[in-house]
């Protein structure tokens, strides 16, 4: 915890605030993995409907009703664990944030994993970079070292993650895409030879069910965009900049996968497509037949630093949910102590433990493909939870807290909105859920019994894990003069006390924003 550990440590650093293009690039980062796209070219023309339909059952939802949250609720601290907590009481906003951090945490080494293979392909002899890349010792050491180096930094503080992820997301995400496009474009105005079929259904066939298995995992492709309003109070004029940087990043990441996609298939037919390495193959493929193939190793090394900028978003997001969890007494203190730069150094510590342990298993997997979906799966079962939880919530706020100022609100008056977007996100959710329990025909698996018990076992021990730490939740686990603001629901006058003050500081802040004073009138007065 900040406070108790200002005792003991030098004083925390003021943090950085974050502008509203920057936030833009996180929020973009943390969506955009360009190693989703090979999983969807083998679709072909279909892929855009899947993406499109995605973007408007889940991606759309979730970006919106994320902006009327964070706008909600920007002097508090918390991201997941404030906005379900406030709906659905601590130990199920807990739940929330928990599923969000630890997906994210087994979801590392499956995206450092394309960091691994982009880095394998610097060499200019591709059998050997092939081979490289399908090696999992190689993997193993490159997923660890990535990893390590993006908690190194999110150590040194939200100034440097933000300015390290700004970079990496426009050298290794932005450009790569755009490139990728235009390499598409002069392939076929100079005759080229595409490899999809621009004749196939746009609409595909829902009656072949292992391709819905398959399709669905885009759900994973599009999650995270919500995950910036962790950082809500490190923000420039967040009711503002928040909905504004979601809102945009979210067409922009529609575009990317959309264009990309096409691109990519137009040079690698469906048959021949690797989810770990075509991306590269088709970068290399493009360069072959444009001329260029001295670019290899320069997108290669972009993309690697694209991985690192991605990661290093996830690595000081989810955790410091964590971190304000214990900040409110709900973990024991060792999860509450910060650097002097106020970051949560022993849950990075613990969350780099359990991705190395993650990455060791790797070799035990039949091949890094299958180590590569099925804990891909797992992380999309459980973060799909958590957005079952926060649509739940934003339905929930409105009644339970339907006069609090939501300068970002879904609809000009009444719920029906809300009750429209939040609705389809859910529904869209869960049946993302159900089907990413089925293994999809396409990747060798070894054992479907195996598939199943490593999800079904997995989710129900994420899941009930939580409420086993609550329960043997200590009193010694709270500290005097902790600077988590209480929620709405906590009537003491202590609790009220700490509202108004923590509304007042913000108001000071950003006394350029009308709706500051709102929120300070809120704290001093009730929902009634």
């Amino acid at each position: 915890m900040a406070t108790s550990s200002a005792q003991t440590q030098s004083p925390v650093k003021k943090a950085a605030k974050i502008g509203v293009f920057t936030l833009i690039i996180m929020n973009i980062v943390a969506v955009v993995s360009l190693r989703g796209l090979p999983a969807e070219a083998e679709y072909g023309v279909s892929s855009a409907f899947y993406y499109i339909l995605a973007a408007v059952v889940f991606l759309i939802p979730v970006s919106l009703v994320a902006a009327e949250l964070a706008a909600m609720f920007p002097y508090q601290q918390g991201g997941m664990f404030r906005w379900v907590g406030e709906a659905y009481g601590d130990k199920v906003g807990f739940l929330g944030i928990w599923l969000q951090w630890i997906e994210s945490t087994i979801w590392y080494p499956t995206v450092l994993t394309f960091g691994a293979v982009s880095l394998a392909f610097i060499g200019m002899d591709h059998i050997y970079d092939a081979h490289l890349a399908a090696n999992k010792y190689y993997t193993i050491i490159v997923v660890l070292a990535i990893y390590w180096i993006a908690t190194f930094i999110s150590l040194k503080g939200m100034g440097w993650v933000g300015k390290v992820s700004k970079i990496g997301g426009i050298v290794g995400t932005i450009i790569p895409v755009c490139l990728l496009v235009v390499c598409g474009i002069i392939y076929l105005a100079t005759g080229g030879q595409s490899q999809m079929d621009w004749h196939g259904r746009f609409i595909p066939d829902f009656s072949n069910f292992d391709n819905v298995v398959l399709a669905v995992s885009i759900f994973l492709f599009y999650a995270g965009m919500e995950m910036s309003g962790i950082h809500v109070r490190e923000i420039k004029n967040p009711t503002v900049n928040y909905p504004k940087a979601v809102i945009i990043g979210a067409l922009a990441t529609v575009a990317i996968f959309v264009l990309g996609t096409y691109a990519l298939g137009v040079i690698i037919p469906a048959k021949d497509i690797n989810l770990v390495q075509s991306l590269l193959v088709g970068f290399d493929n493009y360069f072959s037949v444009l001329h260029i193939k001295w670019l290899a190793p320069v997108i290669a090394i972009a993309l690697a630093f694209g991985v690192l900028a991605g990661v290093l978003t996830w690595v000081a997001g989810p955790s410091k949910g964590v971190f304000a969890v214990g900040q409110a007494g709900y973990l024991p203190k060792f999860f509450q102590k910060t650097n002097k730069n106020g970051v949560q150094k022993n849950i990075l510590y613990v969350q780099g433990l359990i991705v190395t342990f993650l990455a060791f298993i790797m070799v035990l997997m039949p091949s890094v493909q299958s180590f590569y979906q099925i804990l891909s799966q797992l992380t999309c079962i459980l973060y799909l939870i958590a957005y079952l939880l926060m649509f739940a919530s934003s339905i929930k706020l409105r009644y339970s807290m339907k006069n609090a100022p939501r300068p970002y609100r879904l609809g000009k008056s009444g719920n029906g909105v809300m009750w429209l977007i939040a609705g389809v996100g859910f529904l869209g959710s869960a049946l993302a859920f159900v089907f990413s329990f089925f293994p999809p025909s396409q990747i060798q698996m070894g054992s479907n019994a195996v598939w199943f018990s490593v999800l079904i076992a997995g989710t129900i021990c994420f899941v009930v894990l939580p409420f086993i730490i609550l329960h043997f939740k200590k009193a010694s686990w709270n500290a005097m003069g902790n600077e988590f603001v209480p929620f709405h629901w906590d009537n003491s006058s202590s609790a009220a006390q700490s509202r108004l003050k923590a509304a007042e500081e913000f108001a000071a802040e950003n006394s350029d924003n009308p709706d500051a004073a709102k929120f300070v009138d809120y704290a001093k007065g009730s929902d009634k």
